[in-house]
């Protein structure tokens, strides 16, 4: 007999089977050697009060065996002479996008500017150590995108924008642990994830796709306002080439600023869309823990025998704008995410253990109309064009280098600079500055503001232990490209499929990876019909 159950256990229970198995037994006023299967389907942390819980939904099976485990592989077809899909970026758009194009009988062409997922590495160390930025292998680009190496969250709000399942399906189908399919925030890890992309790189090579890196897009071939391929540079041979297909799907990240400057320049219709900006808070994650775990410090490491590291979330209205947490990594570490020379990004990032000594989260201000007016002869690229003067400004207080502006805490909502800094993940180093009086006021003060109110919510976070780096700059893109409802298409371009986050029609690895999916299948539409 097959039963679901809805089960909440303490922390130490939901960590051991056996007891699980015991407590279900009990709801189904059964014996546990009468259960022949239990498994777990949904999995959340409930810590609002001291007691903490764990919430779980079990499929348990009595005196009767479960149906085979399923397999998460799709037969994906030889596409090697179907129609061709050029795809621009690997990151998950582009990548979800090329596997559901090679599902729906057409063959993906995916170009990446960037290098294969461990050349990367390189590139990064280069940032950290040496402070050289490679504007076009780095954090942003190169295969997997952003989320490949800082941080592979699979949350997300968009339930209704496509099938969730199916996309964590397939990241378990090419590697994944199957926990992704059962926790409420499922996390991969950047440790885990370049395995990951590799096997999906794979998948569409085996199938009949092709993948080229180091190929930079610069141009459109356009005819009759139709798109009919793209002109690139190969960056490895110093030459250009060209691809043809009727169909390009345009998933450059939000980061790619050269592809946005391109289309205005050929006046292929872009917009102006809302952002955030703000700094990088970074706390010890024991204080984390203690805060919401309900402990005292001395108590965490009991705590977190059976829990994982704690993270937050939080939002403050502050003069008619949004204060809010973004992109919170429970023992993580705060990341360089420059894509050219001359400024400071910063973004977060956490292993699959989350087990390094610090947490730390974006804390980002709505960035509105009223701020880029100093900026609007650049018209629909006003937002970008503020955005990097910002970063700009945090390479020049932090000593030109890829070392970044810092400030406690306290300081900072006190407009006081800091004598010393703690440590800090930030490889690159930090350098004492008056982000105070550096940030525009509109963010600066808002910031502030939403700090001591953080600090009310939760007691202890406005502490002089923590620091901020700046800037967190890149939450998601000034710019939307945009395209039809139906169709998907670019409304001046036909055959112009713009998607993910660069596109402005995605918030995340999740998201994104349905929005590409949505692309292959719109395009599907029109091309096999």
């Amino acid at each position: 007999m097959k039963n679901e159950l809805n089960l909440v256990v303490s922390p130490e229970e939901a960590a051991t089977p056996e007891l699980i198995k015991r407590i279900a037994a009990q709801q189904l006023f059964s014996s546990p050697d009468k259960i022949t299967s239990l498994k777990i389907l949904k999995r959340s942390i409930d810590a609002r009060s001291r007691n903490i819980k764990v919430n779980l939904k079990v499929e348990v099976y009595i005196q009767e065996l479960p149906p085979p485990s399923p397999s998460y592989k799709i037969n994906y077809p030889d596409v090697t002479h179907k129609r061709p899909v050029i795809i621009i970026g690997s990151g998950p758009a582009g990548l979800f996008a090329a596997l559901q194009a090679m599902e729906n009988g057409m063959k993906p062409i995916v170009i990446e500017r960037g290098k294969e997922v461990r050349n990367r590495r390189k590139d990064l160390a280069a940032i950290n150590k040496a402070h050289v930025v490679n504007p076009h292998s780095n954090y942003c680009f190169g295969e997997g995108g952003a989320g490949t190496y800082s941080d592979g969250k699979l949350y997300t709000r968009s339930t209704k924008r496509g099938d969730i399942t199916k996309i964590l399906e397939t990241f378990v189908a090419h590697g994944a642990d199957e926990s992704i399919l059962i926790d409420a925030h499922p996390h991969i890890g950047t440790n885990k994830l370049p395995k990951i992309i590799e096997a999906m790189r794979a998948t569409i090579l085996n199938n009949g796709g092709e993948v080229y890196f180091n190929m930079h897009m610069t141009d459109l071939i356009i005819k009759d306002n139709a798109v009919k391929g793209v002109v690139c540079d190969d960056l490895a041979n110093a030459t250009t080439c060209e691809f043809t297909a009727d169909a390009v799907i345009l998933a450059t990240g939000h980061s790619a600023r050269d592809i946005f400057e391109m289309l205005h320049a050929k006046n292929i219709l872009i917009e102006s869309k809302t952002f955030a900006m703000g700094v990088r808070a970074e706390h010890q994650q024991a204080l984390i823990d203690s805060l919401q775990y309900h402990c005292s410090m001395s108590d965490v490491a009991r705590k977190r025998e059976f829990l994982p590291a704690s993270s937050y979330s939080m939002v403050q209205q502050v003069s008619g704008r949004g204060v809010y947490s973004f992109c919170m990594c429970p023992g993580g570490i705060i990341a360089p995410c420059a894509t050219a020379p001359h400024e400071i990004v910063t973004n977060g990032w956490s292993p699959s253990k989350r087990n390094n000594p610090f947490a730390n989260s974006g804390i980002v201000v709505t960035v509105e109309p009223e701020d880029l007016i100093p900026y609007q002869h650049y018209g629909p690229l006003a937002g970008l064009h503020y955005q990097q003067a910002l970063e700009q400004m945090a390479w020049n207080a932090g000593g030109k280098t890829q070392s970044a502006p810092a400030q406690r805490l306290f300081d900072f909502v006190n407009n006081k600079l800091s004598a010393d800094l703690p440590l800090t993940s930030y490889q690159p180093g930090v350098v004492s500055a008056p982000l105070h009086s550096l940030l525009p006021p509109a963010i600066g003060t808002r910031l502030q503001a939403g700090f001591r109110e953080f600090g009310k919510k939760m007691r202890g976070y406005l502490t002089n232990e923590a620091v901020i780096v700046g800037v967190e700059s890149r939450t998601s893109s000034p710019v939307r490209i945009p395209r039809d409802a139906d169709t998907l298409q670019h409304p001046q371009i036909k055959g112009l499929y713009p998607s993910g986050e660069g596109a402005g029609y995605a918030g995340g690895i999740v998201s994104a990876a349905i929005d590409g999916q949505k692309c292959a299948n719109a395009i599907s539409a029109i091309l096999n019909n």
